[in-house]
C-alpha cells in the first residue's frame, strides 16, 4: 500500500510514490487535525544555502589558526611564486596557477576564507594546505622517509645515507651467462676505466667452485679500489624450473663477489658491495615498456656522442681514452653485449638516485 506526497522543486509541483510505512501510518491522524497554514511556502534559493556553508566554512578556517598562524599562511599564498608553491605537493598543478590568477585579478588574499573562492580549492583541501605551509619540516621529514623507503627497494643492503652521500668513486659490475663487465666512475660522473671480460667456462660442467673462484679473481684483480662495488640484481624467479640453472649461475657470480671484494668486512663490519635492482635502473632511464626492460645500447651509444659534442654533458669519457671506448662500443654492437652497456648505466642510475637525490 502506498500514497503520493507532493513536493515543491523550483516552483513547480512533483509527484514522488512514498512507502506507507509505520512512521507514516502514525504520523497522519496528528496532521489531519493539525492547523492548515496560510502562509505562503518559502522555499529557499540552492545559490543562499552555498553562500551560507561557504560563509561557514570561512569562519571556521580562521578559528583553526591562530592570528600569527594566519599570518604566516597569507604571507606564502600572497607572495610566492608559481615555482614556490608548486614545492607543496597539495598546490602542484592548476592549484598553483589558480592562487596566481586569484592574486593579479582581485589582489592579495586578506584572510583564509577568501581561499574559498578560488577554483579548485575546498574547505578540507585548504586545511591540508595551510598545515603544510606551517609545518614544512613535517615535509621535509616525509620526504626523507619516503626517499629511504624507495632506497630499500632499489639497494641491498641497507646503507646510512651519510655513507652515500660522501662517496668519491664506485666500480658498477654487471654480469651474465659469458662475460662480465665493469665500469669505474668517480661523483664527477667521469669515467676512469670501462671494461669487460669473457667468462666462457662458467656455465659448463657442474658448476665447479674452482672454475668460478679462478674466472672471477682474475677479473677482480683489474678492478681499482672504490668505496663501493656496485652488482646488477636481476631477480629472476626460481618457480619456472628451466632457469633453474640460470639462477643458480647467478647466485653463485654473486656470491663469488661478495666475497672476494667484501674483504673488510670481518674487520669493520661495514658493506662495501651492494646490489642494485636492475628494473629499478631501467625506469630511471626510461628503459622499460611494461616489466620489460629494453637495450641500453642507443643510451650509451648517445652518452658517447653527447660527450664529444656537448658542453657539460652527462657522462664525462676522458679525452685520452675516449676513441678507445667508441672503438670498444663498435666492437661490441654486433654481439649483444647487454652487460658492456649496463655496468654504465648502472653507475649513473647509483650516483643520480643515492647520491645526489635527482628523483623528483
Amino acid at each position: 500500500m502506498s500514497v503520493r506526497s507532493l513536493l515543491v522543486a523550483g516552483g513547480k509541483w512533483r509527484c514522488f510514490p512514498v512507502p506507507l510505512g509505520p512512521f507514516l501510518v502514525q504520523a497522519l491522524p496528528n496532521s489531519c487535525c493539525r492547523k492548515k497554514s496560510t502562509a505562503p511556502n518559502k522555499i529557499i534559493p540552492s545559490v543562499a544555502l552555498c553562500d551560507e556553508n561557504t560563509k561557514e566554512s570561512g569562519n571556521a578556517l580562521d578559528k583553526l589558526f591562530s592570528s600569527e598562524q594566519q599570518a604566516s599562511i597569507l604571507q606564502v599564498l600572497n607572495t610566492a611564486s608559481n615555482k614556490e608553491l608548486e614545492a607543496f605537493r597539495l598546490l602542484r598543478g592548476r592549484k598553483s596557477t589558480n592562487i596566481i590568477e586569484h592574486r593579479e585579478k582581485f589582489g592579495p588574499f586578506q584572510n583564509l576564507e577568501s581561499l574559498m573562492n578560488v577554483p579548485l580549492f575546498q574547505y578540507k583541501t585548504i586545511i591540508q594546505v595551510c598545515h603544510s605551509i606551517l609545518c614544512p619540516e613535517m615535509r621535509a621529514e616525509k620526504r626523507k622517509f619516503q626517499d629511504t623507503r624507495h632506497l630499500r627497494k632499489l639497494i641491498k643492503p641497507e646503507i646510512k645515507r651519510e655513507r652515500l652521500k660522501a662517496v668519491n668513486s664506485i666500480v658498477s659490475i654487471v654480469f651474465g651467462t659469458r662475460r662480465i663487465a665493469w665500469v669505474h666512475m668517480d661523483r664527477k660522473l667521469a669515467v676512469l676505466d670501462w671494461q669487460q671480460s669473457e667468462c666462457c667456462q662458467l656455465m659448463k660442467g657442474t658448476y665447479l667452485s674452482s672454475v668460478y673462484l679462478q674466472e672471477i679473481s682474475s677479473v677482480i684483480s683489474k678492478m681499482p679500489n672504490a668505496d663501493f662495488y656496485v652488482l646488477e640484481k636481476i631477480g629472476l624467479s626460481i618457480q619456472n624450473s628451466s632457469r633453474f640453472p640460470l639462477v643458480l649461475h647467478f647466485h653463485i657470480m654473486e656470491a663469488m663477489l661478495y666475497a672476494l671484494l667484501n674483504s673488510t668486512f670481518a674487520q669493520d663490519g661495514q658493506h662495501r658491495v651492494l646490489s642494485m635492482n636492475r628494473n629499478g635502473v631501467g625506469k630511471h632511464l626510461e628503459l622499460m615498456i611494461g616489466d620489460t626492460r629494453t637495450s641500453g645500447k642507443e643510451l650509451v651509444k648517445q652518452l658517447l656522442s653527447e660527450s664529444v659534442l656537448k658542453e657539460g654533458p652527462r657522462v664525462v669519457f676522458p679525452s685520452e681514452k675516449i676513441v678507445r671506448y667508441r672503438q670498444m662500443f663498435s666492437s661490441t654492437e654486433q654481439q649483444r653485449s647487454e652487460e658492456f652497456y649496463d655496468s654504465l648505466l648502472q653507475a649513473i642510475a647509483f650516483y643520480e638516485l643515492a647520491v645526489f637525490d635527482t628523483e623528483p
